[in-house]
């Protein structure tokens, strides 16, 4: 079966090493010692890499938060019902959630997607991409069909093209649902080999006797589903969420336009394994913003060799550890173009 899935997986292309090589080459020539600028030397250098430029530009910035519900809910495994994944949506219609005041800080668009919240609600502001009311329980089974699945990635990959078109030079991933953190240890299990215990966490805030009962959960659903760990359509389907489909699609269609990712926690993380999953190349297109509490993010940033660029203790999700980073990816950029080399401002080099 060909599609937009595979149609974008086939224009995710190598990073521009000539650019990088430009970029690197420039550093050097930058009026401070080799070096100094640390991590943002070598981030701005990788930038250069994904948008093919050699000197990068980060002007034109998106959080794309994608919400949608899940049915193992219904398991108990979440200090928070239902209702607030839509009434948090509504909060980002008004502005007041903390990725409003975060993205309202950094300059960035916040671009809210229902692809999947429980309920008829239309709201204001938001795309209205629902697939269904929320998955099934994938403690009694599939979370979705294979052809839902699919339609959650696509829909990721449709509203990443739009705003590319609209000006995009880096995009953020964020999310709300609650028992997301459900799903997204089942995925990091699966994917990383490692025990639901190892990669399960309190969520949104369980006591020790509800953390038991999640890891059972998600150990059943694992049980009942088998999901392929090597097939990320098949892990999608039966133990995914539509916003986890959703940001899986939104980091394949940047990588194809060649606009860097950055990754926001845990479950931008569990969409990051997907994305890979569909196609190893798209991991250079991808930066950690930061370093969720949540303990299944740590083995996800592992396993895909990344290196955080905070760590602030935050476990928010919404994309505003990832949000936070397009800052600093930013300033990578200005200092990479707008310092002086050492010919320009007159200093003297000393041979390096």
């Amino acid at each position: 079966m060909s599609g937009l899935l595979e149609n974008t997986i086939s224009h995710i292309e190598p990073l521009d090493i000539l650019a990088m090589k430009s970029a690197e080459e420039r550093q050097k020539m930058l009026t401070k010692p080799t070096g100094s600028l640390g991590k943002l030397e070598d981030l701005s250098i990788k930038l250069a890499g994904i948008q093919g430029k050699s000197l990068p530009v980060i002007n034109k910035k998106a959080v794309i938060v994608m919400a949608a519900d899940h049915g193992v809910v219904e398991e108990g495994i979440s200090a928070y019902p239902q209702e607030v994944t839509a009434q948090m949506v509504l909060n980002f219609v008004n502005g007041g959630a903390a990725i409003n005041a975060i993205g309202r800080e950094t300059g960035s668009r916040v671009v809210v997607v229902d692809i999947g919240v429980k309920g008829k609600n239309e709201f204001p502001g938001v795309l209205n991409r629902k697939i269904a009311e929320g998955t099934q329980n994938i403690a009694r089974g599939p979370a979705m069909t294979t052809e839902q699945a699919r339609q959650s990635i696509e829909t990721g990959i449709e509203v990443v093209n739009a705003e590319y078109e609209k000006g995009l030079d880096i995009v953020a991933t964020g999310e709300m649902g609650i028992g997301n953190t459900t799903a997204s240890s089942a995925i990091c299990a699966i994917i990383t080999g490692k025990a639901a215990a190892m990669v399960t966490g309190k969520g949104t805030g369980l006591d020790s006797k509800q953390l038991f009962n999640k890891i059972s959960v998600i150990n059943k659903a694992l049980s009942v589903n088998e999901p392929d760990a090597s097939n990320p359509l098949e892990i999608m389907s039966r133990i995914g969420g539509f916003e986890i489909g959703g940001l899986a699609g939104v980091i394949l269609g940047a990588a194809a336009k060649r606009v860097p990712v950055m990754i926001d926690g845990f479950i931008s993380g569990a969409a990051a394994l997907i994305a890979v999953g569909f196609c190893p190349q798209v991991k250079d297109y991808l930066i950690a913003g930061h370093l969720s509490l949540e303990p299944g993010h740590q083995s996800i940033i592992e396993y895909l060799d990344m290196e955080p660029l905070l760590n602030l203790n935050m476990r928010l999700g919404e994309g505003t550890g990832a949000a936070l980073g397009i800052a600093i990816a930013a300033a990578a950029c200005r200092t990479l173009s707008e310092m002086a080399t050492f010919a320009e401002a007159g200093v003297s080099d000393k041979g390096g």
